[in-house]
């Protein structure tokens, strides 16, 4: 019984109930960045270089014989180049929003500073002043 009452405290505190949320818009944001970089960007930067389209782009090690039945072996450096392409865009995406929402955050008042300690000549003078008003 005492695990359970302790994987509930663990599961219920604040940092993995915000740990959880965050996963989940994470990977909401995500798919909303990749469809902006596969519908919106890549079209441009294809248009951009002339229509090259990377992902056709490969070196084959091995041609395919449908009369043997071997399939092609070869290694798509061309769909490696777009994911990098992607991800340079994706993350350039992500430090916008985030410098966007930094922006957006009130700053913080700064706490009152508490006044500084009377020096000791302060200190002397008002003792002074308090025993001339005694007389």
């Amino acid at each position: 019984m005492g695990f359970l009452k302790e994987f509930k405290e663990f599961a219920m505190r604040g940092s993995v109930v915000d740990l959880a949320v965050g996963v989940v818009i994470g990977g909401a944001f995500g798919k909303i960045v990749t469809s902006l970089v596969d519908d919106i960007i890549m079209p441009i930067i294809g248009t951009l270089t002339g229509g090259i389209d990377f992902s056709d782009l490969k070196y084959v090690l091995v041609q395919a014989n449908e009369a043997t039945g071997t399939s092609e072996v070869s290694i798509n450096y061309g769909n490696f180049i777009n994911v990098i392409i992607q991800f340079l865009i994706i993350a350039f995406c992500i430090f916008l929003v985030i410098k966007g929402i930094n922006s957006f955050k009130r700053s913080e008042p700064e706490a009152p500073k508490a006044p500084p300690a009377p020096t000791k000549e302060e200190v002397l003078l008002t003792e002074i002043r308090d025993i001339l008003r005694t007389k």
